[in-house]
């Protein structure tokens, strides 16, 4: 199974839309929060038809206004500040935090272990679990845009650099 992971968007529209762009096969995509307004929700139910797992990060202001936006588009699936899910065989949990995310691989509980938050790009081993921090949609804090693309099947997880 293809599985996109992107995570703080920060309101950017067309690199958001650039990264949109460059799912053609995926089969799931997964965001560790911070999409910041409404209108990110909006542009992710039009922009991925397939299913989409969102938790709220710490710039996620407006819960109200973003839970009902996502109410527009079924495969849309809000789970809070955390989630843990079973996808391509894969035990993935998903939180925003850094610090939850490392707590979470040296556990040995899942298979993957998806954050965001400090928007520096990750993506590493802690004994049998992947740590993946796909780095910032938002490019303003790092100075590059970036998602990550993971195979279930051959557990690999590529970066991918938005333009």
């Amino acid at each position: 199974m293809k599985i996109a992971i992107l995570s703080d968007i920060h309101d950017q529209i067309p690199r958001l839309r650039a990264a949109l762009k460059k799912l053609s096969g995926v089969e799931a995509l997964l965001c560790c929060g911070d999409l910041c307004s409404p209108f990110i929700m909006k542009e992710l139910g039009q922009g991925f038809t397939g299913p989409l797992h969102i938790v709220f990060g710490n710039n996620d202001g407006d819960l109200y206004r973003l839970t009902e936006t996502s109410k527009a588009f079924p495969q849309i699936r809000l789970h809070g500040e955390f989630v843990e899910l079973t996808l391509g065989g894969k035990r993935i949990a998903i939180n925003h935090f850094d610090h939850l995310g490392r707590a979470l691989a040296a556990g040995s509980h899942y298979d993957v272990v998806c954050f965001g938050h400090n928007h520096q790009f990750e993506v590493t081993r802690v004994a049998n679990t992947l740590l993946i921090n796909p780095g910032e949609i938002f490019g303003g804090l790092t100075g590059h845009s970036t998602f990550v693309l993971y195979d279930t099947a051959t557990d690999r997880a590529d970066r991918v650099d938005i333009e």
